[in-house]
This record gives structure tokens, C-alpha cells and sequence, in this order.
């Protein structure tokens, strides 16, 4: 009598084994799309440092962040505004308005416990405002951010009369350029903000219910309104955050070129959206984190880096920024369809 047994490929536990691998494969795959930043950012690493055997030295590291430190807090509040599905194109300006406002604040002898402090709430309330006109007035936030990009240059200029603002006191200015001393490492202070804030917001994000209703916005504006989230607070809400972050940008970059300089961060607002979508928020909100927003402003500081290297200008960095974006919502699109979210 002979009898009939199962080959291994067609037992239940092969069988069941090939369904198992596929999802783990997809897991990785899904997994590698979604951090994909973080393979680009380590590429430009390794390419940065086979050009130059300085790149990886502490003292680099620390200018890196020194650099980045400005427009990294920028594209934190930028952060919150793409995640509604908005956009703030007035921050750069914001931020040279603040560094020239708390400068002539300064020169005129207030304190600086006192300058500072009113400087941010003043950039808070501008944030605030553009954020209640789009909500209220129903105008795209593009439209009304295109307006306060002009608006607040120029109230800039008017401020400082068209020059730059100096005779600063000295505890303000040193803490532009301060450092920490770790052992033998010397991390500047602008640093170890730029990161305490990246810190600070993504926690705000993904652990409390503004940063739920912040998602949630942006997912699906109507269906958020629907449940309870109210919408209309939250858009004002991101938009003064994004004023307060500018704000402060500002601030620090008086603080550490020891001037208030009226025609300081132009363009800025271009680094900061393209951080932005480059860190995997999507342009049309409801999707995004803070660590990737801080890898990706880390990856275009890493790019320019590079291009100094190679001797290469600032136009260069220019177009390459702009192709980047590009890039970035090309791939962000892609993600979205293989993950069939649109």
C-alpha cells in the first residue's frame, strides 16, 4: 500500500511562510520610503567626507550646526503650517524684521530681558494675524503670505531706515556666538536651541492632543471640523507659532553677527519649505515629523558644505535648492501612491 506525503514546498507551514516574508519585505520596503531622508542625508555624509578629511571633525560638526541653527528653527515652525495643509512664505521676512526690531529696541536702551521677550510676541501676533486672515477672510494662506513677505520686508526697512543697526550690548551679542564645552568638543549654544526646539515641538506633535489636532487638520480639514477639532484655532494657532519661530530666528542671528542687518534672510523662506518636504511632510498636510524636518535641514547644510568643497558658487546652491523641492514632492508623491493614500 503506498502512501501519498506532502513535498516541504506545498506543506501548510511553507505554504504560510511565503505570505510571511512578503509582509516583511513590505514592511522593509515601506519602512525605507518613509525614512528615505535618512539614506540620503548619510549619503551626502559619506560623500562630504571622502572630498575632505575635515568634514567629520568635532569642529566642523559644531559649525554645521551653527550654520543650520537659524533656518532649522524656521522650518520647525514651517513645520506645523505645511502640516495643516498651509503654507508660510512671510517667514523670512518676519525674521529679519525681528533681528532689526530688537536691535533698535536695544539701542534705545531697553533691557534685553525686556527687548527679546516683546520682539517674540510681536512676531507671534503677526504670525497670529496672517493666520486669522486666512482663516476668516477665506483667502489661500499663499496669497496672504505672499502679501506679508512684502509687508514685513519693507516694514523693516522703514524701522532701521534702510542701514544696519549696531552698538549692541555685549551680553546680547555674545550669546549669538557661545559655545559649550564638552570635554575636548566645543557645541555652540544656537546648537543646542536649534535641537531643544526640534525636541519641544516633536513631542508637542505626537504626545499631546494639539499636535492630534494639528494632524488631523491637515488629513482631512472637514471631517476634523466634524469630530470636534476646532480648526479654525488650530490653522491661527500654527501660523503664530511659525511668527514666534521666525521671530526668533531673527533674534539670534542679531545676536550673533552682533547687528540688526534689514536685509538678512532673503530667500529663507525657500530653505525652509524645501527642509520641509525634503524631511517627508507632505505638501498637502496631515503627514510629516520634526526629525525628519531637522535631518533634511541637516542634508541641505551637508549640500552646501559640499559645494564649498568643490569651489562651487552661490547660484549653484540656488538651483540645486530648487531642484531638491522638486525632488522632494516628486518622491512624497510617489510615497503617497504606493501607499495608495491618494
Amino acid at each position: 500500500m503506498t502512501t501519498l506525503s506532502q513535498s516541504p514546498a506545498n506543506t501548510p507551514a511553507a505554504s504560510s511562510a511565503v505570505p510571511g516574508a512578503g509582509r516583511r519585505l513590505r514592511a522593509v520596503l515601506n519602512w525605507a520610503m518613509r525614512y528615505n531622508f535618512l539614506f540620503i542625508f548619510l549619503l551626502a555624509v559619506c560623500i562630504a567626507a571622502s572630498l575632505s578629511d575635515n568634514f567629520l571633525t568635532p569642529g566642523n560638526i559644531a559649525n554645521l550646526f551653527q550654520q543650520a541653527a537659524v533656518i532649522g528653527i524656521l522650518a520647525v515652525g514651517m513645520t506645523f503650517v505645511i502640516l495643516t495643509a498651509n503654507i508660510d512664505l512671510s517667514v523670512g521676512s518676519v525674521a529679519a524684521f525681528g533681528g532689526v526690531l530688537v536691535a533698535v529696541l536695544l539701542q534705545s536702551g531697553m533691557p534685553v530681558i525686556l527687548a527679546v521677550p516683546l520682539t517674540l510676541l510681536v512676531g507671534m501676533a503677526a504670525g497670529a494675524l496672517m493666520g486669522a486672515i486666512t482663516v476668516f477672510g477665506m483667502v489661500p494662506s499663499f496669497i496672504v503670505t505672499l502679501a506679508g513677505l512684502v509687508s514685513f520686508r519693507g516694514l523693516t526697512f522703514l524701522v532701521s531706515d534702510g542701514v544696519p543697526i549696531g552698538g549692541l550690548p555685549t551680553g546680547f551679542s555674545g550669546f549669538g556666538s557661545a559655545v559649550i564645552t564638552f570635554g575636548e568638543f566645543r557645541f555652540p549654544v544656537m546648537g543646542l536651541v536649534f535641537i531643544g526646539i526640534v525636541v519641544v515641538a516633536g513631542l508637542l506633535l505626537r504626545y499631546t492632543v494639539f499636535g492630534e489636532h494639528v494632524l488631523a487638520t491637515g488629513g482631512n480639514r472637514e471631517a476634523a471640523r466634524l469630530s470636534g477639532v476646532p480648526v479654525r484655532f488650530v490653522t491661527i494657532a500654527v501660523f503664530a507659532v511659525s511668527g514666534l519661530l521666525a521671530t526668533l530666528g531673527g533674534v539670534l542671528l542679531t545676536s550673533r553677527l552682533s547687528i540688526g542687518q534689514p536685509t538678512a534672510m532673503q530667500g529663507a523662506e525657500l530653505d525652509a519649505i524645501a527642509a520641509v518636504v525634503l524631511g517627508g511632510t507632505s505638501l498637502f498636510g496631515g503627514r510629516g515629523s520634526m526629525l525628519g524636518t531637522a535631518v533634511a535641514v541637516m542634508l541641505l547644510q551637508v549640500i552646501r558644505n559640499i559645494f564649498n568643497l568643490l569651489g562651487l558658487g552661490s547660484f549653484y546652491q540656488m538651483t540645486i535648492t530648487g531642484v531638491i523641492i522638486v525632488f522632494a514632492i516628486l518622491l512624497n508623491r510617489l510615497i503617497d501612491h504606493y501607499a495608495g493614500r491618494n
